[in-house]
């Protein structure tokens, strides 16, 4: 299992099913602007890992500097589990590998302000290149 920062600290079940709901439902909730200036949605649905999670973080520290603030508005809270390879089939689900985050369409991954607007779109698109996913920058308005 991945040492990082971003898993959760105490769970009910340590495994869990992978589910079917990534295609299904339509979302309305954490759509919009809360906090910040700018945003990164997500225009398609998948589990980002953590590492992908934190990869975007560190890109968007790295580019603010200490002039802008930063809201993480998702979270992996679900744990993905792995058998070893060449194993047989059977002998129970396999150990957890990492924890990931369920995106679908219209979520709010990052939210950032700070006072040079040049600077954040710039952060933005950065962090958006470390992402499986299509994305889109929104502005509050």
């Amino acid at each position: 299992m991945s040492l990082t920062m971003l898993q959760p600290k105490k769970l009910k079940y340590r495994k869990s099913q992978k589910g079917r709901s990534l295609n299904r439902e339509i979302i309305t909730k954490g759509t919009e602007l809360i906090h910040g200036k700018f945003g990164l949605k997500s225009l398609e649905s998948r589990f980002l890992t953590d590492r992908q999670i934190e990869s975007c973080i560190n890109v968007l520290k790295k580019t603010m500097g200490k002039k802008g603030r930063l809201w993480l508005r998702i979270f992996p809270h679900k744990p993905k589990t792995k058998k070893p390879p060449e194993t047989r089939m059977g002998g129970g689900k396999g150990d957890v590998e990492n924890y990931v985050a369920l995106v679908r369409p219209g979520t709010l991954l990052f939210e950032i302000s700070g006072p040079d607007e040049n600077i954040l779109r710039k952060a933005l698109k950065q962090a958006s290149y470390k992402l499986p996913i299509k994305t889109k920058v929104v502005v509050k308005q």
